[in-house]
């Protein structure tokens, strides 16, 4: 894991001047790599004090590893740029541009080869590559911003543990959220369990879990996973209203999420621990199971098409 040292919040004026000195030198943001990846598209709105990031996925709407390196990338790069005083950012938000689909969530194809070669250290390198980016997600790239995740369709295993480590969810209506990982004898294990548990208790994580019951945004709304609830078309204007309303407030915002971190710490060891039981569970399905791994591939990859 890379040393990631929290900066502290800056005076609000010291905020509004550099701000300004931002707009004024937005080519100088504009050369960081995280402005030209393949698979996330990343821009910065220096007026609102946020650095928008859209997944727009080559191939099936998941977690490749080519999706997770650039989110990866995207994460170290604010950090970075945050503490040198180029970016000052005060929230990061991430949706999708694929219609319909914030994000189906893990590779299934990928799932399916190794268990068919029993490649135990591939699973868990897929898996350790998962957590890194959760454990990111989750204290937002130790920077001092509010994370929205902004979901204009569905969410679904990995989509959906990934959306959970976000400050302020916003769903259009037609949004679907789920872990259906038991549909094919597997759990989710890269963050699911851990953050449901510190958010909704542990029974109810489990019944989610073991359902395998796919969510409207209105059934997420009412469970307080999903904080604001739109109409369809509405997501984008949703967030930026969003930002309005709440700017001045942010120090007090940044606050209470980061005090909630810290009520309910999320450490890296537990997640590596879940995710290198999940991979060794992987390997104990049967051919059933994988058949239906490489259906769903099959689905995600109708979608694209």
């Amino acid at each position: 894991m890379d040393d990631l040292t929290p900066a502290p919040l800056p005076a609000e004026e010291d905020v509004v001047a550099v701000v300004t000195e931002s707009m004024a030198s937005t080519p100088d943001v504009g050369t960081s790599t995280m402005f030209d990846l393949g698979q996330i598209d990343i821009s910065w709105e220096a007026d609102a004090a946020t650095l928008w990031a859209f997944m727009t996925p080559s191939n099936r709407p998941n977690y490749s590893m080519p999706m997770l390196r650039d989110i990866r990338l995207w994460q170290t790069e604010t950090h970075r740029l945050f503490n040198d005083g180029t970016l000052p950012v005060k929230y990061m938000v991430l949706g999708s541009r694929f219609p319909g689909v914030f994000n189906l969530g893990g590779d299934l194809e990928l799932f399916a080869s190794c268990i068919e070669r029993g490649d135990l250290p591939a699973l868990i390198k897929y898996g350790h590559a998962c957590i890194d980016v959760v454990h990111r997600a989750w204290r937002n790239a130790d920077v001092p911003v509010v994370s929205i995740a902004l979901a204009q369709g569905d969410a679904l295993g990995g989509g959906f543990e990934a959306l959970l480590c976000f400050d302020v969810v916003i769903a259009e209506r037609s949004a679907r959220f789920g872990l259906p990982e038991m549909l094919f004898g597997l759990f989710p294990g890269m963050g699911a369990y851990s953050i449901l548990s510190r958010k909704l208790g542990q029974r109810m994580a489990e019944r989610m879990i073991l359902s395998g019951k796919v969510y409207s945004a209105e059934e997420m709304a009412d469970m307080g996973i999903v904080t604001l609830l739109v109409d369809d078309g509405e997501g984008e204007q949703a967030v930026r209203n969003y930002v309005a309303d709440n700017q001045r407030h942010h120090a007090g915002h940044v606050g209470v999420f980061e005090a909630g971190r810290r009520v309910n710490p999320l450490e890296y060891a537990e997640l590596k621990d879940i995710v290198e039981n999940w991979a060794a569970t992987a390997l104990k399905l049967d051919l059933k199971d994988v058949r239906m791994m490489r259906r769903l591939a099959s689905a995600q990859t109708r979608l694209h098409k």
